[in-house]
């Protein structure tokens, strides 16, 4: 049976989950949320999910929330190919960096919180930006100096750390922020959206007016 994707296209969260879904080789259905449309709080989408989110992975037995889980879930029920280290410490580093993306950038930056800074601060469209590329700055300087040598994030091969990465890329550069301070992560993200598994998880190519 095909799992059931509720997400938007845009969404990097969804887009990490993506990911990881077609690195597994998993089969599912995709059903666009429109989080600009206000979508994620219809009554039926809450029933998925209380907290009004994407994504939302309907698994037949129960519906998955939150991004990380998911991909810990996946990573536990398909083990190959293997996105989080068994190792303790290669885990903590791992995760370290997963975290320092899912927690530390991507809440500050959310549709969200971005539309309180309007509503409530008054903060016009060019301040939203500037307060959208602050953020990514200061977590990209941190993420670069903990990138190795390898490949990835993840090694020679992508990890958890890489499939958070590729969509806080994708939307860095949708906010115009300057990337030349990271030549690690922007080699990083080119090989990793190289391969077939992000490529398809792209937002161009799931997008709502895409067949």
């Amino acid at each position: 049976m095909a799992f059931q994707l509720y997400d938007y296209f845009r969404s990097s969260a969804s887009y990490r989950v993506r990911i990881a879904l077609n690195l597994k080789a998993c089969d599912y259905v995709r059903h666009d949320i429109s989080l600009v449309e206000g979508q994620q709080r219809s009554p039926e989408h809450l029933a998925r999910n209380p907290q009004g989110y994407v994504p939302a992975l309907d698994i037949g037995e129960a519906v998955l929330t939150q991004s990380l889980a998911i991909v810990e879930w996946l990573d536990a029920t398909f083990p190959e190919p293997r996105l989080i280290p068994a190792e303790p410490l290669a885990r903590a580093r791992t995760m370290a960096q997963a975290l320092l993306i899912a927690c530390d950038i991507h809440p500050l930056n959310n549709l969200g919180v971005l539309r309180r800074l309007k509503d409530q601060f008054d903060a016009d469209q060019a301040g939203r930006d500037d307060w959208y590329r602050h953020w990514v700055t200061q977590g990209f300087t941190a993420l670069e100096a903990q990138a190795g040598d390898g490949a990835y994030l993840g090694g020679d091969a992508p990890g958890i750390a890489d499939v958070f990465l590729v969509p806080q890329m994708f939307n860095a550069r949708r906010l115009e922020t300057p990337l030349e301070a990271f030549p690690k992560l922007v080699a990083i993200d080119a090989r990793a959206c190289a391969i077939p598994a992000f490529a398809a998880a792209h937002p161009d190519r799931v997008g709502p007016d895409l067949p």
